[in-house]
């Protein structure tokens, strides 16, 4: 226990190569929104990355800026001269150019870091003597930061004083009993290793797969003995830890390969998952935040494209045995014809709702005409904690002919079943016609007008490519951010439908 007798909080940041870019933007969340303050503080392999920043000082949202502006193309470093030796190569990639562009653009200052106060350890596997090595602060140098996340075969070991240093993920990617050893009574943990237990085929796959059965084996082992004390205590018997120990985790699945990225849009789309994730993770455990002023956008740039699909609805509840609304064509036209207003387009990338403006009209004759949509919103490629299952969503108020509010609302479900579905995934909406003006949350108890299907047709979407439109204030910014709207839809699609080739798009 701290003194007064309140517990010794332990801030544990486990592995997960560049997931843990997430990992920095729930620091943003835990230190500065919801000013947490831990005691203590372990971090292990790709999450020693954020512990020696926070050693250093830096606060949570610096963190995550840190990871939001990194660009990770100017950090590759492939070991070519090793490429040549085949199966005997050191590596396929080197990390000294990693450690002189992306520490520095970190702004890591290695002499605050020694000399910081804060109770901290950072893991290291010493293939020379096969142990795993603590270090603390006053001991960490460059060399020994990138040794922490130097997995074999990626990346070479790194040789200090006679010895081979590597990565310890084999070992531990969590080093709870540390924590525990230096006294601390709640370990608050922020886990990225996937746990979608999906085996794919391939070398690169095999390899992280290996990686994540021991990660999770050890953390798993863990978490069961820390159970088991805690039981026992609770028993009046002796537990293994002497005291109890309170397990705080936020776990989450992130849709970032960890080290095959060369896309800087991704690890801020990471970053902004991670904050959307502890935000939701501290209501629920119900712990107070500041609200954080936004500052305004700085991206100056902006994106429309228009889209019109068209099909059936029928009206009424469904029948026996026609399955749930919206899984059926009616046979009374509909259709819409939507422009979508995507400001602020590398934000709008980067934010998880990928939620932009809607204008435009429904057209359904059984409903009254040609009817304009009032403050209609679309989603992107939007995810429920499975990345390899997206939707994209739509809501679309307007009046009928009769002055009646209504609300269509619109789903297409993207995933990989069996068969060639892309197509039909991302150009199949099924919808629902909502009595009323309705805001997410409330169509559960909403009455059901109309159900039905609507598509887009291969000629419809030839021309809905050719109106894709970029403002911004020069050519070059105005190409880069169609550019950068094209590889996050395709990465998108990757994420479903090519996770057999690699588990997320590298662009």
């Amino acid at each position: 226990m701290a003194e007064g007798g309140s517990p010794r909080r332990a801030l544990i940041l486990a592995g997960g190569g560049v997931k843990v870019a997430f990992q920095a933007g729930v620091l943003q969340v835990w230190l500065d929104e919801a000013g947490l303050e831990f005691d203590l503080a372990d971090g292990a392999s790709g999450g020693t990355f954020n512990l020696a920043m926070y050693c250093q000082g830096m606060s949570g949202t610096e963190i995550a800026e840190n990871w939001r502006t990194m660009r990770p193309r100017e950090s590759l470093q492939p070991n070519l001269r090793e490429w040549a030796k085949g199966p005997w190569a050191e590596s396929i990639m080197r990390l000294e150019r990693f450690e002189e562009r992306t520490f520095a653009h970190w702004g890591l200052d290695w002499p605050r870091i020694r000399a910081t106060d804060v109770e901290a350890t950072f893991n290291v596997y010493n293939f020379s003597r096969h142990q795993l090595e603590v270090l603390t602060p006053d001991r960490m140098t460059p060399e020994l930061l990138r040794a922490c996340v130097s997995l074999p075969m990626w990346f070479p070991p790194v040789r200090i004083g006679g010895d081979v240093y590597i990565d310890p993920v084999f070992i531990t990617d969590a080093n709870l009993e540390e924590a525990i050893r230096r006294g601390a009574d709640e370990l608050w943990i922020v886990w990225t290793v996937s746990e979608q237990g999906q085996w794919r085929h391939g070398f690169i796959a095999n390899y992280f797969q290996v990686i994540e059965t021991s990660a999770f084996g050890h953390f798993k082992r863990l978490l069961r003995r820390i159970e088991e004390s805690n039981a026992a205590l609770a028993e009046g018997r002796e537990g293994e830890f002497g005291r109890p120990i309170e397990v705080k985790l936020l776990r989450a699945e992130v849709p970032l390969h960890y080290i095959v990225n060369l896309s800087g849009a991704r690890l801020r789309a990471a970053v902004e998952r991670g904050v959307e994730a502890g935000r939701r993770w501290c209501r629920e455990q119900g712990i107070p935040l500041v609200t954080p002023s936004r500052p305004p956008s700085r991206d100056p740039t902006s994106l429309s494209f228009t889209e019109e699909m068209k099909g059936g609805v029928a009206f009424g509840e469904p029948a026996a045995g026609d399955g749930p609304p919206a899984t059926r064509d009616g046979d009374h036209e509909l259709m819409f014809h939507l422009t979508m207003d995507v400001q602020h387009v590398h934000d709008f990338i980067a934010d998880p709702a990928h939620e932009a403006p809607a204008r435009g009209y429904v057209e359904c004759p059984a409903l009254g005409g040609r009817l304009p949509v009032e403050r209609g919103v679309f989603n992107l490629f939007v995810d429920q904690g499975d990345p390899s299952r997206k939707q994209m969503l739509y809501r679309l108020p307007f009046h009928d002919g009769a002055g009646h509010p209504l609300t269509l609302t619109g789903v297409k479900h993207v995933s990989d079943d069996p068969g060639a579905d892309a197509w039909r995934d991302t150009t199949t909406l099924f919808v629902r016609v909502l009595r009323g003006h309705l805001e997410p949350g409330e169509d559960a108890d909403a009455e059901l007008v109309a159900s039905g299907i609507i598509r887009i047709y291969p000629l419809d979407f030839l021309r809905q490519l050719s109106t894709f439109r970029a403002r911004a204030p020069s050519k070059r910014e105005r190409g880069r951010a169609l550019v950068a709207f094209g590889q996050a839809f395709m990465g998108n699609l990757w994420d479903v439908y090519a996770r057999r080739i690699l588990s997320t798009s590298p662009f």
